[in-house]
């Protein structure tokens, strides 16, 4: 025994014909304690593609600025400024995916009755009818919004704390912009017809014939889905009142809600259509927007802590 054999063994000379005796332990496996590893690294074989290899996909470069007309475009644009100007803005607001998705929903599921009403029981003879109709309904909810939100501003300034005010006064000022920004889109029409624009009044020359009439097409082109992509903006932020306060759409909304209700009682709305549906058509919108603006209300208080209160920005004690 010595420190090359500290088994003990004798010598091993196969010339001799001596076979190795097992020691104290057992040879270890080839292949270690694990088994041995299945061929090809342990992945599954590879089948050939039937028409050939394969080029590997290229690798997304960074992503290529747009260029100055699509930054123009996107800077002045129509719909771009819309959402400028009616979507809020103040920093730190509270924007819920949800609650925006259950208003949309509402909205569909709201127009897709009245339509379907609409046709059903012939209250329209086209579906250009119907557009119109909802055209001017909608035309309708924006000037009486224009009406109730100053009167609401008007009893905010009242209730709130005195120190308080012009900042109240501050963030309702891109409302009123906003309000006024729809108003003169849709005063572009009847001014330019007024005042002989589009008869080619100033077409005196045919420089000035070219300048007229382009200025003209240019001017529809852009007022006209500035104006329609405005007015749904407008009605689904609610004049983007929330730059005042989370709360204010909501309650905005209900009482506009209701005041087109009354309108469409005193002027006799679905006449064409029985007793029971035109009940249904008229408190469908109140009783959904109301329920779904005290959702609105509930959430924002249980999920951000904003309370009703809070738009008096007054001083709790």
């Amino acid at each position: 025994m010595n420190a090359w054999n500290p088994g003990g063994q004798p010598p091993y000379d196969p010339r001799a014909g001596h076979r190795p005796q097992p020691g104290p332990y057992a040879p270890p496996p080839p292949h270690g304690p694990y088994p041995p590893p299945p061929p090809n690294g342990g992945h599954p074989p590879r089948i050939p593609h039937p028409y050939g290899p394969q080029p590997y996909p290229p690798h997304p470069g960074p992503p290529v600025p747009p260029g100055p007309f699509r930054r123009l475009w996107l800077r002045i644009g129509p719909i771009h400024t819309a959402r400028r100007v009616f979507k809020p803005s103040r920093p730190g607001i509270v924007d819920d995916a949800l609650v925006a998705r259950v208003q949309k929903i509402r909205t569909l599921v709201g127009l897709g009755a009245v339509v379907w009403l609409s046709v059903a029981y012939k209250v329209a003879q086209s579906v250009g009818d119907i557009a119109d109709d909802r055209l001017s309904q909608s035309w309708n909810s924006v000037l009486m919004l224009s009406v109730t939100f100053p009167v609401a501003v008007g009893v905010l300034l009242v209730l709130a704390a005195p120190s308080a005010r012009r900042e109240l006064l501050r963030r309702a000022g891109r409302c009123f912009g906003a309000i006024v920004a729809l108003v003169a889109a849709v005063a572009v029409f009847p001014a330019a017809v007024l005042s002989g624009f589009v008869d080619g009044r100033f077409a005196t020359s045919p420089a000035m014939a070219v300048v007229t009439y382009g200025t003209t097409v240019l001017t529809f082109l852009w007022v006209v889905p500035f104006m329609f992509w405005g007015i749904g903006l407008a009605l689904v932020h609610v004049f983007r009142t929330a730059d005042i306060h989370e709360t204010v759409p909501p309650l905005l909304a209900m009482a506009l809600v209701w005041e087109m209700t009354l309108v469409d009682l005193f002027t006799g709305a679905y006449a064409g259509v029985p007793g029971p549906l035109r009940v249904l058509l008229v408190l469908g919108a109140p009783v959904s927007v109301t329920a779904v603006g005290l959702w609105e209300l509930r959430r924002l208080r249980a999920h951000y802590g904003i309370v009703v209160r809070d738009m008096l920005m007054r001083q709790p004690g």
